[in-house]
């Protein structure tokens, strides 16, 4: 009787919290906005094929189901991933009730929750759901083989190597590591001697077909940027960051369990056991050893997750040989570390929180402005002739701007972006991939570039490149979000392209204060500031927004034209300002400070603006 009243405890309290966090899930997701990478999907799906250049087929098919059913919101394209990541801990359950007990079923289906990447699986329309699903599949597959070969197994077996194959390139590991499990085992060996799974695995790889056709017919574009070009091959030391990032997003204590975990079932007599330790160790180990010489530049830290699903079953049986106060230190962190990772994603959701932390270097770019971007757009398009095109600069914002305008057919010029991730072939092959002016002839054409996704060492040259594509920039819409810190220009092109030298939004930098200085309520501001082309007429200082200081422009700043060496501003060395700024009766504490910048072209664009803090003493 008392273990069947736990077993119910434990069951209750599975549900209980699987009901909360998919609850909460939802509401985030309805909030949180869309991520350029679930844009592009949204764009793939829209353009329905068999494989694209970044990814398998299934990412895209499934955001077209959500937004189909649903309509063109973050939450319906988020739909069917939400809806695979709840079945995320109900295998956890199955599997390891199958091969433990009831209690430790449940025991583990919570911590499937709890475990911060996993409990937050769905939230984003990525393949990581849906390779979630395939490697758990995949792992009772192979533990029910281990104890007989049967056609329901293969059939499993089957369908889970076919999703993964759908799911991502990364599968590959999943599948690697799994027939070495299976070799390192006696039982495993006598499993892969029978033709059953063998024609199971031959179903699975026919599933790689399409992205296989793809890359044949695309001189192998695809598979060359996830296995060449993204990484460097290189030696370098930050692979032992992994450590300190995998301990922290699974949360130390987890992270240590699970390693304890893989332990035991490698040195237990189990084969079960073994087998998950086996597949979820050297998943683990093995992104462990890639770190060292993959791409440290995109965001790699949800890898190993495959390999923690895996080792999951073993958890339950190794906290019960920790202390009691151990093991509740275990699961609070846990949840701790799952309300952290939610809050992270509610803080994004929230324009104005997100804006407090314009200035830090953690600052969700990827999912910032997009709608301020898209009414921008709208409002100035309203203006032009009916036949205008948008062209974007960059994928990211064709993509992001096709979901908000519903229009997955916006050109985009060529830019690093775009081939940084993966996306050229892809645009190339939509024929969405714009070499400039001559392309659009004289049509009109509404440009949205994205100033600050170009690091500012680079922008001016940017801005020429765009000039050749182009010609001469006109006065620029400039649409600053959060302070700047995510920053977008429109320009209303006519048609017309003359033959001049380049004009070129302006450029500038505030010299003194630095950013996040505490200053008195008087204070001199310096710097530089040009606009090729045509030069500026004066400079103006902001607070807040609000202009409280009119600079003295026309400074000699020999060095500027030094360092900006293809700068064309007629002023040149005279770009220089100062002003001395009084704040008067604001209040102390955390204020923006900018600049105006007026060209003697008519433009008038606000620079990002920077923290300082005032108080009433310096």
């Amino acid at each position: 009787m008392r273990n069947e009243y736990e077993d119910m405890t434990a069951q209750r309290w599975f549900l209980g919290l699987w009901v909360a966090v998919c609850l909460l899930k939802l509401l985030v997701a309805a909030r949180l906005p869309l991520f350029v990478d679930e844009a592009f999907y949204w764009q793939e799906g829209r353009h329905l094929a068999a494989a694209y250049s970044d990814l398998p087929g299934l990412t895209a098919w499934l955001t077209r189901l959500g937004v189909a059913i649903a309509g063109a919101h973050p939450l319906a394209l988020r739909a069917p991933f939400l809806v695979l990541a709840a079945l995320v801990p109900w295998l956890v359950v199955w599997i390891t009730r199958r091969e433990f007990d009831e209690r430790q079923a449940w025991q583990a289906g919570m911590l499937a929750l709890l475990l911060p990447l996993a409990g937050t699986l769905g939230l984003l329309a990525l393949p990581d759901a849906a390779m979630a699903v395939a490697t758990l599949l995949c792992v009772d597959a192979g533990a029910r083989l281990l104890r007989q070969v049967d056609a329901g197994a293969a059939l499993e077996l089957a369908f889970g190597l076919a999703l993964g194959a759908l799911s991502h390139y990364r599968f590959i590991a999943v599948i690697g590591v799994g027939l070495v499990a299976m070799l390192a085992l006696p039982e495993g060996r006598r499993v892969l001697r029978d033709v059953r799974v063998w024609v199971a695995v031959a179903f699975g790889a026919s599933a790689w077909a399409p992205l296989v056709a793809w890359n044949f017919d695309n001189a192998d574009a695809g598979l060359r940027f996830q296995l060449i070009d993204r990484h460097p091959w290189a030696f370098h030391i930050d692979g032992l960051w992994f450590v300190v990032v995998q301990a922290l997003l699974v949360t130390p204590l987890l992270f240590a369990a699970l390693a304890h975990a893989s332990w035991r079932g490698v040195t237990g007599s189990a084969v079960a056991a073994r087998y998950f330790a086996l597949l979820g160790g050297l998943v683990v180990l093995g992104f462990f050893g890639l770190g060292f010489f993959a791409d440290v530049e995109r965001v790699s830290f949800h890898w190993p997750l495959p390999g923690y699903l895996a080792l999951l079953p073993l958890l339950p049986a190794t906290l019960a040989q920790w202390p009691r106060w151990l093991r509740r230190a275990t699961w609070a962190l846990a949840a701790l570390g799952l309300v952290l990772l939610l809050g992270y994603y509610a803080v994004v959701s929230s324009a104005d929180l997100r804006a407090r932390f314009a200035a830090q270097k953690w600052y969700p770019a990827n999912f910032a402005g997009w709608d301020s971007l898209a009414d921008a757009v709208r409002a100035q398009r309203a203006t032009m002739p009916t036949n205008t095109r948008i062209v974007a600069d960059n994928f990211k914002i064709g993509a992001e701007l096709g979901f908000a305008l519903d229009d997955p057919r916006i050109a985009v010029l060529d830019h690093p972006l775009n081939r940084k991730h993966g996306r050229a072939p892809q645009l190339h092959l939509w024929r969405l991939e714009s070499r400039g002016r001559r392309d659009w002839g004289e049509a009109p054409v509404l440009l949205v570039v994205g100033a600050s996704e170009v690091e500012y060492k680079n922008l001016l040259a940017h801005y020429h490149a765009l000039c050749r594509k182009v010609g001469p920039l006109p006065p620029p819409r400039v649409v600053n979000i959060d302070h700047g810190r995510q920053r977008f220009l429109l320009f209303a092109l006519d048609g017309e392209s003359p033959q001049a030298a380049c004009t070129a939004p302006a450029m500038a930098y505030i010299d003194t204060p630095l950013p996040g200085v505490r200053i008195g309520r008087t204070f001199d501001v310096q710097g530089w500031a040009f606009k090729d082309g045509v030069g500026l007429q004066r400079v103006e200082v902001t607070l807040d927004g609000t202009v409280v200081a009119q600079a003295e422009y026309g400074l000699s700043s020999p060095g500027t034209g030094a360092y900006w060496k293809i700068s064309n501003d007629p002023n040149h060395p005279y770009v220089g300002f100062g002003a001395q700024v009084k704040a008067g009766e604001v209040a102390p504490g955390r204020h923006w400070l900018g600049l105006r910048l007026h060209g003697r072209d008519g433009s008038v664009e606000d620079w990002p603006e920077q923290p300082l803090r005032v108080v009433d003493r310096p």
